[in-house]
């Protein structure tokens, strides 16, 4: 009898290797405010001005033996922006360059995610911003995973990448050419649902 059942237990074992991995799905850990959104754009040419955004919120599906699986979405709320300078976050938030009131929210959603390898990654997405949308390529790095103190399971990762403002319609003539660009950082810490 045992010799009856043993090809139908080889069988099922083979049939679970050959299944697809499946990633696993988080939320971004705002709560706990652990995870941030900063960028960096020249002043003048002469100095970095640096600033974040203070309230965002997002998901991915992360599973590290299959990382071209993985997904991302992040939405920004874009009058959360702050440079440590009230009147100048008041100009940038306003019509002459994110113009907060009428495109309140940056959003980006991944398309795809290409292995580069032990533990880094593009990921290609579509980025909504000032009412454009735009592929982009973040360049991603995974921290670090495991077990939380509170019984809960996280990771960890962070992505930079660079956005030319003039092809999401953002004017920085009055900036001048050097302020061209402005590069950006996530650091994402998400709990694993």
């Amino acid at each position: 009898m045992k010799l009856a059942f043993a090809p139908l237990a080889l069988f099922a074992g083979a049939l679970a290797l050959a299944q697809p991995a499946f990633a696993a799905d988080y939320v971004i850990d705002m709560k706990g405010n652990h995870a941030s959104i900063n960028f960096r754009i020249k002043h003048l040419g002469f100095s970095w001005l640096t600033g974040r955004f203070d309230k965002f919120s997002g998901t991915f599906s992360y599973d590290k033996t299959a990382p071209e699986a993985s997904k991302v979405k992040v939405e920004i709320d874009t009058a959360s922006l702050n440079s440590n300078h009230a009147e100048r976050d008041k100009h940038l938030k306003s019509a002459d360059f994110l113009d907060a009131g009428k495109f309140p929210k940056a959003v980006f959603e991944s398309t795809s995610v290409k292995a580069n390898g032990e533990g880094k990654a593009a990921i290609t997405g579509k980025l909504t911003l000032h009412g454009v949308t735009k592929d982009v390529v973040i360049e991603a790095e995974h921290v670090g995973g495991g077990n939380d103190p509170w019984g809960g399971v996280r990771d960890g990762f962070t992505g930079t990448t660079t956005l030319t403002l003039a092809d999401f319609g953002i004017d920085t003539a009055k900036l001048g050419p050097s302020s061209a660009n402005v590069e950006l950082t996530l650091n994402v810490e998400g709990i694993k649902q």
